[in-house]
């Protein structure tokens, strides 16, 4: 609903770089510029390790107590973040509470996790940004306020009864279920709100909200000063945590994720402050941008584009793996 519309306005663009995959010259840092199948843990170490998580990269045939070991040398503590190296939709995060979690769950899916402390900063949110390469300042065009999953206590009904009587949270009630860190029987305090989730995904029942009105000087001034320091990123979305506005505005934020092309102006999915046919012009709006970027990096920086066909083969992979991770999450 929101790409098949634009998909005559990327092919035109297509046609006049002849080449239909000429978006691969946007971000040369970043595999494939960031369409999705990129290592998550390798583009974060793009970043400097100010702004970044401690992290631990597992892979299938590494030991499971090496990488435990390798948490423990990092100084990371439990609660973490277990997160599939690529991903997709927020498919398999979890917080996990203990050593034997993790080590249950590293045995139970044989895919590369990315294992990152758990951040105790109170906010999160998306900033899209994007630099033309020819230009020292770039431009913050969407940051998406999440709002985390919640329940608001009445002082007499158990935190499982809370879920199910509430339209939004009912819908997720089944994934949290999953979660061994909720205590249903809990009875929150009357106006006691409770997060029932830590994670900032649509799947995890996470609401984004419009925040565009929080854009400014500082906030670019910010992003202008990060991206100045990440070579061959120009173009994409940070999900970041931080601990007040004024923090925020300085760049005192820790990056969860830094997202290439495939990243989304996700403010479109606010349906309070934006219609249907708006987030399409928006859509449309960023991609043009993104074809200016790709043009000017083959042209004067030398950045090829990919060859179309090895391309769509690398696509067929990677949908392959996000249908094994769907299966997988299921399970």
């Amino acid at each position: 609903m929101f790409y098949a519309p634009n998909i005559p306005y990327a092919f035109v663009h297509g046609l006049a770089a002849r080449n239909l995959v000429f978006y691969t010259a946007v971000n040369p840092g970043i595999k494939n510029s960031g369409i999705g199948s990129e290592s998550k843990y390798e583009t974060l170490n793009l970043l400097p390790k100010e702004y970044v998580p401690k992290s631990v990269l597992h892979k299938p045939e590494t030991d499971i107590q090496t990488t435990i070991s390798k948490i423990s040398d990092q100084k990371i503590s439990f609660p973490v973040i277990a997160k599939p190296d690529v991903g997709y939709r927020g498919l398999m995060v979890k917080k996990i509470a203990t050593k034997e979690e993790l080590t249950e769950y590293l045995t139970k899916y044989s895919v590369s996790f990315i294992i990152q402390e758990f951040l105790a900063h109170k906010y999160e949110c998306g900033i899209f940004y994007y630099r033309h390469p020819n230009h020292e300042k770039g431009q913050v065009t969407s940051i998406t306020l999440k709002e985390f999953l919640t329940v608001n206590g009445d002082g007499i009904s158990t935190l499982e009864h809370l879920v199910k009587k509430d339209s939004r949270a009912f819908l997720y009630y089944n994934l949290l279920k999953e979660d061994s860190n909720i205590n249903w029987t809990q009875i929150p305090e009357k106006d006691q709100p409770f997060k029932l989730s830590s994670i900032g995904n649509h799947s995890k029942g996470t609401r984004f909200i419009n925040g565009n009105h929080l854009i400014n000087d500082k906030i670019e001034r910010a992003m202008d000063t990060l991206n100045h320091q990440v070579k061959g990123w120009y173009y994409g979305r940070l999900d970041v945590k931080y601990h007040s506005l004024e923090e925020l505005f300085e760049g005192k934020f820790k990056v969860l994720e830094l997202n290439g092309i495939l990243a989304e102006p996700t403010h479109i999915y606010d349906s309070t402050q934006m219609n249907y046919w708006q987030a399409l012009k928006t859509i449309r709006t960023h991609w043009k941008q993104l074809y200016k970027i790709a043009r000017y990096n083959h042209r004067h920086n030398h950045v090829p584009y990919r060859k179309t066909i090895p391309f769509v083969k690398e696509m067929v992979r990677l949908k392959s793996y996000t249908n094994k991770l769907v299966k997988l999450s299921n399970n």
